[in-house]
């Protein structure tokens, strides 16, 4: 079931999910009349300065199974990962570590090539980096926090992308959240597709721009909102919209899918609008050489106007960048706040990105860069295949390192998170409010420091009762029951 965009819950795990998450509000809000009735507030005359709704969802539902996530690990995010054991949960109580750690599969990290951990080419020189300049600039790039290392960060990433210029900043998320909002406001349209990632959306409300959200992926929709928009112009006024931007993504993170890139560019000719594109999860990970989806599709990275990027998937760093027309890039360097005034990104950070592109293009005398990115490829195609024959309901395209698999019903997030976890898989859960009421999925990123029998092992672990396979487990239709018999898993030596 690989690259379909919508699978629908079967109709018993879609009743049950429903029912279950009934029985959830109805009996939190029962405790919380019963606390308000009975239970004295601390601060008399003051609002609550948390929000209602996302204090009640934390408080009544992910508590109760937030040992499911932020495990804390004792290793590099390679392959396989030591993570650190902690006590059950008890209500609200902060959940102690143990001393004991657990060695896991990784399915979890977006270590995509391979270059968190210790790498041959990229270490060595990041160390030698770290001694010249040291950890921090302590400064942003516009007062005392640029080098020449950012220089030519800067200067390789538009080369690596095929943009005039490009500039870096030290987040991934801020790359989004700051600069869309220099590039939009107050007279300007957006049309932002329903699942674009949280750092979009956050930019897009703090633009002050008009935002319209076309269906996922859905191009003839996007097209009659631009041509509405362009024919009726902003509300009330009528007046012609100062810019039209469309934001996409490469591959979307909760989805595994890439954007229907080619019909979307076509579009934006069309119409005279502008395209952002968010290569998060793409750059790298996709493309013959790791140029992202413009390679993929065989298309021109002169025809999106916005590149945008981040550091901490493919290359093993931290930070996100912007690539495009030499103008918009210069205007940046003025005008967004990340670059002005956060702090630059680690000179050591920086020099993981360089040396990992320097693999990627061969500049370090081999071809571990094509190998990475084949092997990549690979290995996800070969486990995203073997799920699907399992019965598995997996999202996403071919080539792509994500592959969600749906899980549908809430109780199987914690069941299914627990169950891998004690037979030695760390991998990421996902459900509402992150993802739709039905859609609870279980999110899959695959490495390419991942072996063969890494991947065969986690489809088919030996325990010690005969435990379900993963695809057993991952299967909607598989009774819920199955995963509260857990067993420990024999640990992998």
């Amino acid at each position: 079931m690989s690259g379909v965009d919508h699978i629908q819950p079967p109709f018993a795990a879609a009743l049950t999910t429903l029912a279950t998450w009934t029985f959830f509000f109805l009996f939190g809000h029962l405790r919380d009349l019963i606390r308000k009735r009975f239970v004295k507030k601390k601060s008399k005359g003051y609002a609550p300065i948390r929000q209602d709704y996302e204090d009640f969802y934390t408080r009544r539902m992910y508590y109760r199974i937030h040992d499911c996530w932020n495990r804390p690990i004792a290793s590099a995010p390679d392959a396989w990962i030591d993570v650190m054991s902690r006590s059950a949960p008890s209500g609200q109580a902060a959940l102690e570590v143990t001393g004991k750690t657990q060695r896991c599969l990784n399915l979890g990290s977006y270590n995509y090539l391979g270059f968190a951990a210790a790498d041959e080419y990229c270490t060595p020189r990041v160390q030698d980096v770290l001694k010249q300049y040291g950890g921090s600039m302590c400064s942003s790039r516009l007062a005392a926090g640029k080098t020449e290392k950012h220089v030519e960060l800067d200067s390789l990433v538009a080369q690596f992308v095929g943009c005039e210029d490009a500039i870096t900043f030290g987040m991934g998320f801020a790359t989004n959240s700051v600069v869309i909002p220099a590039l939009v406001g107050k007279g300007c349209l957006v049309l932002s597709d329903s699942l674009n990632h949280a750092s979009i959306v956050s930019g897009v409300r703090g633009s002050g721009a008009k935002v319209k959200v076309f269906v996922h992926n859905d191009v003839a929709h996007l097209e009659r909102l631009l041509r509405d928009s362009i024919a009726y112009g902003q509300p009330k006024t009528r007046r012609p919209w100062k810019k039209i931007l469309i934001i996409i993504e490469g591959i979307y993170s909760m989805e595994g899918e890439m954007c229907h890139l080619r019909e979307v560019i076509a579009l934006k000719k069309r119409y005279k609008a502008y395209l952002f594109l968010d290569e998060a999860h793409s750059i790298g990970a996709v493309g013959k050489h790791g140029g992202g989806v413009c390679e993929h599709f065989g298309v021109s990275p002169a025809d999106v106007d916005v590149m945008m990027g981040t550091f901490t998937k493919s290359f093993g760093s931290c930070g996100g960048y912007i690539g495009g027309p030499r103008a918009l890039i210069q205007c940046l360097r003025r005008m967004s706040p990340a670059h002005c005034y956060a702090t630059s990104m680690s000179p050591p950070a920086v020099e993981q990105v360089i040396a990992a592109m320097h693999v990627l293009r061969g500049k370090d005398g081999s071809d571990r860069g094509i190998r990475k990115i084949q092997k990549l490829h690979d290995n996800a195609n070969y486990f995203r295949h073997r799920l699907s024959d399992m019965g598995c309901s997996v999202l996403g395209n071919d080539n792509s390192p994500v592959m969600p698999v749906m899980l549908f019903n809430p109780g199987k997030i914690s069941s299914t998170s627990r169950l891998l976890f004690e037979r030695g898989i760390a991998m990421v859960v996902v459900g509402f409010p992150a993802t739709p009421l039905l859609s609870a999925r279980a999110r899959i990123c695959i490495s390419a420091s991942h072996t063969r029998e890494d991947l065969d092992w986690a489809l088919q672990v030996p325990c010690l009762h005969a435990l379900p396979s993963i695809g057993a487990v991952l299967q909607p239709n598989q009774a819920c029951s199955a995963c509260t018999h857990v067993h420990i898993a024999k640990s992998r030596q």
